[in-house]
């Protein structure tokens, strides 16, 4: 940090203030994570100053020989990992991959099934406010009201109704499997493309803890900086007869050059993930939230489909006469970091939706156990009832902080904070 203090002493300081703030609350926003010293190293280095246009041994500009090696490293990595023909790592992040996917497979418009916002699917399969929804044709399909699961029966229905080139699975905000194998029978029937987009499950995918999209689908997508603890990228994996298109979609379709220091942080982010330790880690993401869920609910919360078998849960806060704006806003005064979120069938808006969103990968980073999940459910329902209460908050702001420094947030020295 001196070179920046003294050329820019107020960055220096916010990046110090949210050091702190990283380091002394519970963050359980689902698609946040820690990244390691190895990952934030690769991705502050100097890579940035390198214009890499193209594709490795394929580029617009000279002195590419180490940043090809780079970008075939994680290429190789992602393809061993997922189990893929073909990878790209260069989308800048989630959004601009899913992009990429629908030029690349349908280029101007088509036809498109996608998982409805509200039911849990991402702003990029389909919805209105998303590029997905104003340059392409969409039907949506969602969850049974009866079980709040994925309605696939529906989206059958919908599909050879509807006749779309392009199917999109996957969520952000789902807490149960989503059954690839289904939805390519779905395909299958109408003759469309599968998308998978495992933004949120990605580890869980290749370590066992979720069912794999491959070989089910033809193309996957995923951010890296969820599970993977990678930097804010993303990547798209394929079959080996998408990759021309897939690519030439991303790079000059869409994107100019690579960040090189992020598909490096991406290289090194894949390399830990193939790990032991980081298939343990799955395992424990998912053992906590179980038990997370366990815990909200044995307190009287309700939770959409009951409990999870993911990474994260959703609480309908309705349930208890409060809002997921009201609660996420009463929980960050408590020092425990989550999300507002629209649940299936809400009567309320996006803005100011019924639900709230939670997960437990960065708290596992952290070293949490199934122990700490029990706390942290108690410490959730005591901001839900006294949200009122602003000295009761303060109260478990200063538990959160002396849970904190039980387990000390990778990659933040104690001098740091």
């Amino acid at each position: 940090m001196d070179p920046l203090r003294s050329t820019d002493p107020e960055i220096a300081d916010l990046i110090e203030k949210e050091t702190r703030r990283q380091s002394a609350v519970l963050r359980m926003i689902p698609s946040e994570n820690y990244a390691s010293d190895a990952v934030l190293a690769a991705s502050g280095s100097i890579l940035c100053n390198k214009y890499s246009e193209g594709y490795p041994a394929k580029r617009y500009y000279q002195g590419q020989e180490n940043i090809d090696e780079i970008e075939r490293l994680a290429t190789t990595r992602a393809k061993d990992l997922f189990g893929a023909e073909h990878a790209n790592v260069q989308p800048y992040s989630g959004s601009p991959a899913n992009m990429a996917v629908y030029l690349g497979l349908l280029g101007k418009g088509g036809r498109v099934l996608g998982m409805d916002l509200a039911a849990g699917g991402h702003l990029t399969h389909g919805a209105k406010a998303s590029f997905s929804g104003l340059f392409y044709e969409v039907a949506a399909y969602g969850l049974s009201r009866e079980s709040g699961r994925i309605d696939y029966a529906q989206a059958r229905r919908l599909a050879k109704e509807f006749k779309p080139q392009m199917i999109f699975c996957g969520a952000s905000s789902y807490p149960r499997v989503v059954d690839f194998a289904a939805f390519a029978e779905i395909a299958a029937e109408v003759g469309a493309r599968l998308v998978a987009d495992i933004s949120h499950i990605s580890g869980l995918c290749f370590t066992g803890q979720h069912p794999a999209p491959f070989p089910h689908v033809d193309v996957v997508t995923t951010t890296t900086h969820k599970l993977l603890r990678g930097p804010r990228g993303g990547m798209i994996l394929c079959r080996q007869e998408l990759a021309a298109a897939i690519d030439k979609a991303v790079f000059p379709g869409l994107q100019g050059g690579p960040h090189n220091q992020t598909t490096a942080a991406i290289a090194v982010a894949l390399k830990e993930a193939a790990s032991p330790d980081y298939r343990e880690y799955c395992r424990r993401v998912v053992e906590n939230s179980k038990a997370l869920a366990e815990g909200l609910l044995s307190r009287g919360l309700t939770l959409v489909t009951g409990g999870t078998d993911n990474h994260l849960a959703l609480i309908d806060a309705g349930a208890a006469g409060l809002t997921g704006k009201a609660l996420a806003s009463g929980l960050e005064r408590a020092g425990i970091v989550a999300n507002a979120n629209k649940i299936p069938f809400d009567p309320r808006p996006a803005h100011d939706p019924s639900g709230l969103r939670l997960g437990t990968p960065a708290l596992t980073s952290r070293g949490m156990g199934v122990a700490e999940m029990d706390l942290v459910a108690g410490l959730v329902h005591q901001t839900a009832v006294n949200l009122e209460d602003h000295a009761a908050l303060d109260n478990i702001r200063q538990l959160v902080a002396e849970l904190c420094l039980d387990f000390p947030a990778p990659g933040i020295t104690p001098c740091e904070c």
